[in-house]
């Protein structure tokens, strides 16, 4: 259960300065959170579960495919042209 001096103690620990009429709020807001929280660490896992770690990942690669793009020099006329076939960026300097 949190309380009202709970909230003011976290404010004061935070650098936050809080109005009388916003604890309520606040203490009602804060006991949400830390029940969902509750509710995530009690969580049981599924045993059926496909994505349980990284060598369990069906279907992380596909095959590539080609798809039909922009035309360049359509692209490019509102660039005037770009330099050479492409975009120019400018370089940017490192301080």
């Amino acid at each position: 259960m949190i309380t009202r001096d709970d909230i003011l103690k976290i404010a004061k620990l935070s650098k936050l300065s809080i109005e009388d009429e916003e604890i309520e709020a606040l203490t009602k807001d804060m006991a949400e959170i830390i029940q969902f929280a509750d509710t995530i660490n009690t969580a049981v896992e599924d045993e059926n579960m496909e994505f349980d770690n990284i060598s369990n990942i069906i279907n992380a690669f596909h095959e590539d495919e080609v798809i039909e793009s922009f035309d360049s020099d359509l692209i490019l006329k509102n660039r005037d042209g770009g330099e050479d076939g492409y975009f120019l960026v400018k370089r940017r300097s490192v301080n």
